[in-house]
């Protein structure tokens, strides 16, 4: 990042109240911990915290510049000045940092035409997609990738705004929970390709229905532009064949906006396939891929689970689309490994061996995690502790049982429910399924659980913790673990 704050000051809202012009910013921030030298720090308001009362530590850590929402106090106005840091406050009486941040990107964009970018969105899957592309891609080229999980509207634009100057690709994962999120994102970054790794029911209660979230995730059409240095240089959506809405967004959406499509999945009309899935003692899928071509490979995967598989694939065709070397591709993909709190296996001595996916949770990858439990060895018992999905609406009740229902019928040994009337819903569908109910305990929080299910697990034991962020079993993972 190579800004003036001349040339801020012409892409956003804003109006200088102190400093030069012609001052350069080299980074950007929105948290006075990560605030480097010559970056431009922006505040956020919130309920809680206002970030327009850390500007002093903002410019005590080096910042060139920060961007306010309201007037800076004298106080704060002579303390800024004298540590040689430009002030920004917003033009409009309604600021939107959001907006300042996306025209950031936009100006960055604007400097970088030379850059893929390639969007991942979806219901799940996106961040180890997102991992495995940029192992992929980087066998070839410089690539920078979205840090963790930073997939909202100020995750994208901090995501462009931080990479390299040498970086040829750009890996950004771009989440949502509302209609027309995506289209703002994908209008500032302009991706070149991109990927919809699957429409689930994530965010169903915010949008209403399934068609209404594939519309939604489809918004990133609308800001694909050509891609440099690519066969024919279009621009290309890369989906699973097996999509529910294939034909909406593949065969409708996608021509409106002159994208090209490439079919990842197992059928034989899919241009990248993986066929003879094996899942291992271990919980690692190995699987066949065919290329467009016919070429074949056999490769294994570091991430547990048959429902990667797709994830794999979607890296193996954009890296193939961008002409890296298949061999070199396939050995990045394997060698990628889980992300923390993402069906991470962990052990301590002497404690059951947990597979801590409390990162995030839908019905889709709750399903998928529970085969996983399913299909790792194990001398003990298969025990699922599940916690509430968020942001699944009028849904949500019957969401909730069908995961229940699914946990009995994979078998486990033990169900724990963690939390409130939805975690009843998860409890209540296992036992309609004919789960035994002395085999199904309700717990109101992760501590109560990690208090009474701690003693009773064996080190032969795999435990299963999963559940949307806000659950925090992550905690229980932790205090079951004796960390």
């Amino acid at each position: 990042m190579q800004m003036t704050i001349s040339s801020i000051l012409g892409a956003t809202e804003t109006r200088l109240v102190s400093g030069e012009r012609s001052a350069l910013v080299t980074g950007c921030s929105v948290d006075t911990r990560t605030v480097r030298e010559s970056d431009l720090f922006v505040a956020f308001p919130g309920e809680r915290v206002d970030g327009n009362d850390f500007v002093l530590d903002a410019a005590r850590a080096g910042a060139a510049c920060v961007a306010m929402t309201r007037e800076p106090t004298a106080e704060e106005l002579a303390a800024l000045e004298g540590a040689g840091c430009a002030v920004l406050v917003p033009v409009s009486p309604e600021p939107d940092q959001e907006r300042l941040l996306l025209s950031l990107a936009s100006l960055w964009r604007a400097s970088h035409e030379g850059c893929v970018i390639v969007g991942v969105t979806g219901s799940v899957g996106k961040t180890t997609t997102k991992e495995m592309l940029a192992a992929a891609l980087g066998t070839l080229y410089p690539v920078h990738a979205t840090s963790g999980n930073l997939n909202s509207m100020i995750g994208v634009a901090l995501t462009v705004l931080s990479a390299p100057e040498d970086a040829r690709v750009v890996v950004a994962e771009m989440g949502m929970n509302h209609a027309g999120e995506l289209w703002r994102q994908a209008r500032a970054i302009r991706p070149n390709l991109a990927v919809i790794t699957n429409v689930g029911t994530s965010h169903i209660g915010n949008l209403g229905s399934r068609e209404a979230i594939a519309r939604a995730k489809a918004e990133v059409l609308s800001g694909l532009e050509p891609t440099p240095f690519a066969p024919g240089g279009g621009k290309r959506l890369f989906m699973r064949g097996e999509e529910d809405f294939r034909g909406l967004i593949a065969g409708g959406l996608a021509p409106l906006h002159g994208v090209d499509v490439t079919l990842v999945g197992e059928s034989a009309e899919d241009d990248v396939r993986g066929g003879d899935v094996e899942v291992g003692e271990d919980g690692l899928a190995s699987f066949t891929v065919t290329y467009a071509d016919g070429e074949q490979a056999r490769l294994g995967l570091s991430v547990p689970g048959a429902h990667v598989v797709p994830d794999a694939l979607f890296a193996l065709a954009v890296a193939d689309y961008l002409r890296c070397d298949r061999e070199a591709a396939r050995a990045a993909v394997s060698a990628v490994r889980p992300a923390a709190m993402r069906l991470e296996a962990v052990t301590a001595e002497g404690r059951p061996r947990v597979l801590d996916d409390s990162y995030n949770a839908s019905p889709a990858s709750m399903a998928g995690a529970l085969d996983v439990l399913r299909s790792m060895a194990c001398e003990g018992r298969r025990v699922a502790v599940l916690g509430e999905m968020g942001e699944l609406g009028d849904e949500a009740a019957r969401l909730h049982a069908l995961v229940g229902a699914y946990a009995a019928a994979c078998g486990v040994d033990l169900l724990a429910c963690v939390g409130g009337e939805l975690a009843d819903e998860i409890a209540g569908g296992a036992t309609t399924m004919g789960m035994s109910p002395d085999r199904v305990e309700r717990f109101a929080d992760p501590h109560e659980a990690a208090s009474v299910l701690g003693p009773v697990l064996s080190c032969d034991d795999l435990v299963l913790a999963k559940a949307s962020r806000a659950a925090g079993l992550d905690a229980f993972a932790r205090e079951v673990l004796g960390r």
